[in-house]
């Protein structure tokens, strides 16, 4: 058959690469690149170390998603995963795939299928309600011994069963896909070709046989060292989900030896840090701009007046126009109140006005925000008063930089310690002093 690669040559392949899984690797990584344009060194790595994983399931805890992305067509999404299939184990390439054949896929008991689902993007689309099913599997499959529950007839019998969900799973499609699928995968950000770029045409026919040799190698390789699979160690900074993405993936490095443990890693804090620099969500974009106001009012008390319009004429913020209308005093305590921070009477010089606490945000603050950077044009980027998990401090005396109707920061209280909205020169709340013998 024309373009099958030769017997001895494979023979050559297995026997070489059984007991060396860095060269394994290498050429895992050499053949990918051949037919697909990577983002970075870092995206091609990850895809490879992917791969591997998938031969040893049994293994792991948590497997993560691949998913590949771009935010047009064209960018070679679909032929990393044409590319992938013959490289893993009991492939299924889905697309729009129903609910039950999935599930029937997953729960065979001939084995863990490795399922690559192009066009991820109609899943979570405008008809996202169409597709809870697949949706539940793909959030609860990445942890072993996952099962999806369901209800079916028997009969005239009602009854319930539940089925496995825990597989390898790699996506492609359009722009991004819910939090609950980005934080558990690793993502690559696929682009077109520029006109430099230059790959080998893909052809099941002609590249398929070279591509199944090296699948047989990493199936021998695996059973042969599974075994030998162990926890890795993480680089500073990789905790929690990160770590549930990238821990199998380290694995599989480690027992592979040679290069891959260092370049392992490197692409692990490479990703985590490109994760780190999306943009943020509403309300931790809200929650900024909020820090961002109270340090350059210089106070520690703020009007909701005063808030809304200091937040509505922020130019890259989209507090000014939210569906045609800018943000008023109703939706600020709304999207605020999921964090259990509410308005409040505040006393400003002889006035009771509705406003907010720099106090009361400082959690929030030092929980959803990183932390403030120092120095970036003179100025703190968090409220005088407050450290850098909003943990309360020393005073920082701060002048304000415009009239507002917000009195500046004065020292602490001697009585009670919290910050002064205003001093009388007695360096006490009155309150207490009315509480003083």
């Amino acid at each position: 058959m024309p373009g099958a690669v030769p017997a001895p040559v494979v023979a050559e392949l297995r026997a070489a690469d059984r007991t060396d899984g860095a060269a394994l690797l290498d050429r895992v990584e050499t053949f990918l690149a051949r037919f697909v344009v990577y983002p970075t060194d870092h995206a091609r790595i990850a895809h490879v170390l992917w791969i591997g994983h998938t031969w040893f399931m049994d293994a792991w805890e948590s497997t993560p998603r691949l998913a590949f992305l771009s935010p047009e067509p064209g960018s070679g999404k679909s032929r990393a995963l044409e590319v992938t299939e013959p490289l893993v184990p009991r492939p299924v390439h889905a697309v729009n795939t129903t609910p039950a054949y999935l599930f029937r896929k997953v729960s065979d008991p001939d084995g863990c299928p490795t399922i690559l689902y192009d066009e991820i993007d109609t899943v979570f689309g405008p008809k996202a309600k169409d597709n809870e099913d697949v949706r539940g599997m793909l959030n609860a499959g990445h942890r072993r011994g996952a099962m999806a529950g369901r209800a079916v007839m028997k009969g005239k019998q009602v009854e319930t069963e539940e089925l496995p969900a825990y597989c390898a799973v790699a996506l492609a499609g359009l722009d991004d896909l819910p939090d609950t699928i980005m934080t558990r995968s690793v993502v690559v950000r696929m682009r077109r070709r520029a006109p430099g770029e230059r790959v080998e045409p893909w052809r099941l026919r002609t590249n398929g046989p070279e591509a199944h040799a090296l699948g047989d190698a990493l199936a021998e390789w695996a059973n042969e060292n599974t075994h030998r699979v162990q926890w890795p160690d993480m680089p500073e900074g990789i905790e929690d989900r990160n770590a549930d993405v990238w821990e199998a993936l380290l694995a599989v490095a480690d027992l592979a030896g040679g290069h891959w443990p260092t370049r392992a890693r490197r692409s692990a804090v490479a990703h985590v840090a490109d994760a780190a620099t999306k943009p943020p969500t509403i309300g931790v974009l809200l929650l900024r701009d909020l820090r961002t106001t109270f340090t350059e009012a210089g106070t520690d008390k703020l009007t909701t007046e005063d808030i809304l319009e200091a937040l509505t004429l922020m130019d890259e913020s989209p507090w000014g126009d939210i569906r045609g209308k800018a943000l008023d005093a109703r939706g600020l305590s709304r999207r605020l109140s999921k964090y259990g921070i509410g308005p409040k009477n505040l006393r400003l010089g002889d006035r009771i006005v509705k406003g907010y606490d720099a106090g009361d945000l400082a959690d929030a603050w030092g929980r959803y925000l990183s932390p403030p950077i120092e120095g970036e044009g003179g100025e703190r980027d968090t409220p005088p008063g407050y450290g850098e998990q909003g943990k309360e401090e020393s005073p920082r005396l701060a002048p304000p930089k415009s009239a507002t109707a917000a009195t500046p920061l004065h020292p602490t209280c001697a009585v009670c310690g919290n910050p002064m909205t205003y001093d009388d020169g007695t360096g006490t709340h009155p309150t207490c002093q009315e509480d003083q013998p």
